[in-house]
């Protein structure tokens, strides 16, 4: 099969399209034929070795995909030969874990493509655990834009964030993989929502998910436009994906009993605050890494009944990887990435 990988860290130019062996499907688990993989940000840190070197190389990066069954191992049923799924895009590697909740928190979990190859691949071997059937109806390459950016939307802002009807939440990077779908969950559950940018060109963008409040925040202060927008108050919930000197700010920007939910570092993994200002209005901040089956179930659902939709900015081919890698580096991407294993 083909995959595109990468032999030593570096840039973009690192990854290239090798063929290797297809992976025999192991008893427990499923041979997904991929149709579509999708990128994520975290590819570019771990390709650049900025997240890690302890990757055994070469490597296959890759956690998002939507595909169909090419076979079944020994002891799996319920799944058809054909049968369009999507794999989770992090799980425990353990079967002693499979059981745990949440569980991002399990001992072995890993996002897929970090400590095993990915889905930057024509094939992928899955446990039958962690595959999830696609019952989207969406084509292949709408439906790998969805399966990281939608768990981590969901499990941030229904179960961390416990967002409901009436708040007002604001979303950093709006136009973003993760912050496109993060303004449409939060519209989903009920609430208001603001969103920044960093170019106004991306503003009608943002504004055709829902978001009705859109913050440059190369022009405007993004804490001052919160308050502006929520008479004051400040909003319930702040969804930062971006860490760095935004984390702090993003404190400032939440009301009394505000939460911040963290879930990114592309600004930068350190962070400093206000304490006084922090428990004397009872603020918190939390942690939330991907999400359950449950929650992307959740989400699919949604996309299924029109509530949410995929972003897709374009598809190419999977020899074309580190050119995708190039825009996303470069930030010339709205939405989401999907490369072609078999253009």
């Amino acid at each position: 099969m083909n995959v595109a990988l990468f032999r030593n860290y570096g840039g973009p130019e690192v990854l290239r399209l090798e063929e290797v062996p297809t992976p025999e499907v192991q008893p427990g688990h499923v041979l997904i034929k991929i149709l579509a993989a999708g990128i994520n940000r975290l590819e570019h840190y771990l390709r650049d070795g900025a997240y890690s070197r302890s990757l055994k190389l070469p490597h296959v990066l890759g956690s998002d995909a939507a595909g169909e069954v090419a076979a079944v191992g020994d002891g799996v049923k319920g799944f058809r030969i054909g049968e369009r799924v999507i794999p989770m895009p992090g799980y425990p590697l353990a079967p002693e874990d499979y059981s745990y909740a949440p569980i991002s928190a399990a001992p072995s979990y890993a996002v897929a493509g970090v400590l095993e190859w990915g889905t930057y691949a024509q094939y992928v071997s899955v446990p039958a655990r962690w595959v999830i059937r696609d019952n989207t109806g969406l084509a292949p390459a709408l439906a790998a834009t969805l399966p990281m950016v939608v768990v981590t939307a969901v499990r941030a802002l229904k179960t961390v964030g416990q967002v409901k009807a009436g708040d007002h939440v604001l979303v950093h990077a709006g136009a973003s993989g993760t912050g496109s779908m993060a303004i449409q969950v939060a519209r989903a559950l009920g609430a208001k929502v603001a969103a920044t940018v960093r170019s106004s060109k991306k503003a009608g963008f943002v504004e055709s998910l829902g978001a009705e409040r859109v913050i440059d925040t190369r022009k405007s202060d993004f804490v001052a436009e919160t308050l502006q927008w929520t008479n004051g108050r400040g909003a319930d919930v702040v969804l930062d994906n971006l860490g760095g000197d935004f984390l702090g700010r993003s404190l400032s920007a939440v009301g009394r009993e505000g939460v911040v939910v963290s879930i990114g570092f592309v600004a930068g993994l350190e962070a400093s605050f206000n304490i006084r200002d922090f428990f004397f209005a009872q603020k918190q901040l939390r942690g939330s890494l991907m999400g359950t089956a449950e929650d992307l179930e959740w989400g699919l659902a949604r996309v299924r009944d029109g509530e949410l939709r995929p972003v897709l900015d374009r598809v190419m081919p999977l020899r074309e990887a580190s050119a995708a890698h190039r825009m996303l580096v470069a930030s010339e991407v709205t939405g989401n990435l999907v490369l072609d294993p078999w253009a």
